[in-house]
């Protein structure tokens, strides 16, 4: 599938160390890192980055630990978590980022199953890692990013890094780009946990074509909101800007975003879907509650949509200058990754005059394999495949749909110590995604779902839940839902979905209607949104029941709903 859209020309890295060393070389007193929290390291320009990286590396050779010694990584977003992810990189060490959410007994499986002589941490694990010590044996050096008590033989980064000899950017080790450079763990539980092996060269490939498709530059703020050790945030919302030259700026919190998009006046957010829906979804319950607003927003938007239309795109900017301050004024970029964003939404937000795109890929593809552009985009799609990235559709059924296969340098090496996992992840050389999806007549990447979610419907076709979701969360009345196939002695197969409700509509319903809130209305108003759902829905997809569920799904970091675990409720 070829497409001929224009790439940007951006400059060629093998590793991360390269990159390191050519953005310290070309940015040196420009602003790269910060934290908007109070840090013992508040913000870093690209030189310091650099010296700060040297001093770190130095200091973990004279605590004894050789180059390619498993190093494990935890902590909140800010400046030390990236500063100790990129000297790893920078010494030729194998970093292991481990999710802060996970549980403490997740968190020592991981650094069990990775082989971590050593760890990184903030204050915040430090008396899980005072009593964990001593279960994990092969662990020998405990690094703090802040000063902590808890233990006499914990190290203090700053003190360590003070204490270390300088040496120079020529003392750096030698990198093959093609060896393993991280591990991260998809699951954390004993048995579960699949370690994805990455080198540099599969980050420094994902990087280089990714901004070969779209424009980032020195003048950009990225404010960084996501988990840090998912490589989403990791790859594209921290080396991407430090490759390119641009500043990152660690979000106090995620109840903070709005605040400390004005207080950076951030140019790029990074986002998960859900994160989007809200805002969406606020911005348009103000504009409903306002009679002026109301009456005015719509044929505004449909007057901009002309005027966009014949090249006039400043004018939405401009006539929409109120919400843009809202988000400090300066947004140039929107991007959507980690599971696919309502098209509507994305329609939405552009009719505001933000620009919006979304991306594809997983962990094992570190992590872009498709990406929409700010000149070629569809809001339904996943993307056009990322430059010197192959994917094709494998055994596609009638309709062009089938399972999606990866090629490209950007796909791991393999799971950690499981050999029949890797095996059956690849086949010929190809990366089977798990994913089913198809292509378009212009060459974009469409997303159905998650093969093993796939249900069989009476008529031998295919549903995908994730399809009728999109469509069940689009009604006010519902926070969250999961479709399922289920059993039914009458019917056979039918399609049944668990709800959450939406708890802030329910109020807002029976103060406006003085209505009772109950189980009877909440079942009315749910069978009335279903019986709209299902009118927009082809007879084979439509939903027949419906289960009001008490409490939220349980998510992952990037707010995916765990549906393995729905799977253990019914057994």
């Amino acid at each position: 599938m070829k497409n001929n859209y224009k790439l940007y020309d951006v400059p060629r890295i093998e590793s991360i160390q390269e990159m390191i060393l050519q953005s310290a070389k070309k940015f040196g007193p420009k602003l790269a890192l910060e934290d908007l929290n109070e840090t013992p390291m508040r913000k870093l320009t690209f030189r310091e980055l650099l010296d700060k990286i040297l001093l770190l590396g130095s200091a973990l050779k004279e605590l004894g630990l050789k180059e390619r010694t498993h190093i494990a990584l935890i902590g909140e977003n800010r400046v030390q978590w990236s500063l100790s992810y990129l000297t790893l990189m920078a010494f030729n060490y194998v970093v292991v980022p481990i999710d802060k959410n996970l549980t403490p007994n997740e968190i020592i499986n991981i650094i069990h199953e990775s082989d971590s002589e050593a760890i990184i941490f903030s204050g915040n694990f430090a008396s899980l890692m005072a009593e964990s010590k001593n279960s994990l044996k092969r662990l020998k050096k405990f690094i703090c990013m802040d000063e902590t008590h808890e233990d006499k033989e914990f190290h203090y980064m700053i003190d360590l890094m003070n204490r270390a000899k300088p040496i120079n950017e020529n003392q750096l080790p030698m990198i093959n780009s093609n060896d393993l450079a991280e591990i991260i763990f998809t699951s954390g539980s004993l048995g579960r946990a699949k370690g994805v092996m990455l080198s540099q060269k599969n980050l420094a490939a994902n990087l280089v074509a990714m901004v070969s498709m779209i424009l980032i530059t020195e003048q950009d703020r990225f404010l960084s909101v996501l988990p840090i050790h998912h490589t989403y945030e990791c790859t594209c919302g921290m080396l991407c800007p430090l490759y390119c030259g641009a500043s990152v700026h660690y979000a106090r919190s995620l109840k903070t975003v709005v605040d400390d998009l004005q207080k950076v006046k951030a140019t790029l957010l990074l986002a998960v879907p859900l994160l989007y829906d809200k805002m969406f979804k606020r911005i348009v319950k103000g504009i409903n509650e306002n009679k002026v607003k109301s009456i005015v927003v719509p044929p505004l938007v449909k007057l901009t949509n002309v005027l966009s239309i014949v090249g006039l795109s400043d004018v939405k900017k401009k006539l929409f200058h109120e919400l843009h301050e809202k988000f400090g004024g300066a947004i140039r970029l929107f991007i959507a990754g980690g599971a696919a964003p309502d098209p509507l939404v994305a329609k939405g937000l552009r009719e505001f005059g933000f620009n919006f795109v979304q991306g594809y890929g997983l962990t094992e593809t570190a992590p872009i394999l498709a990406l929409n552009r700010l000149d070629a985009f569809k809001d339904d799609a996943a993307g056009l495949p990322l430059p010197g990235v192959e994917i094709k559709i494998n055994n596609p059924d009638e309709n062009g749909s089938g399972e999606i296969w990866a090629k490209g340098p950007n796909v791991m090496l393999g799971y950690y110590k499981n050999e029949k996992a890797t095996q059956d992840a690849f086949e010929n050389g190809w990366f089977k995604t798990g994913d089913i999806g198809y292509f378009d007549e212009d060459g974009f990447l469409h997303i159905n779902g998650r093969k093993k979610n796939v249900i069989i419907s009476k008529s031998g076709k295919n549903v995908f839940p994730e399809e009728i979701e999109d469509v069940l969360n689009r009604s006010p009345f519902i926070l969250e839902s999961i479709v399922f196939g289920e059993e039914d002695s009458k019917q056979g197969e039918i399609i049944s979905a668990q709800i959450v409700v939406d708890a802030e509509a329910f109020i807002e319903l029976s103060e406006t209607k003085n209505v009772q809130i109950n189980d009877e209305l909440i079942n009315k108003v749910i069978s009335e949104e279903i019986e709209k759902v299902n009118k927009e829905l082809a007879p084979y997809k439509q939903i027949k029941k419906f289960y009001i569920r008490e409490k939220e799904f349980e998510k992952t970091t990037t707010q995916k709903i765990k549906r393995y675990l729905l799977k253990k409720e019914d057994e």
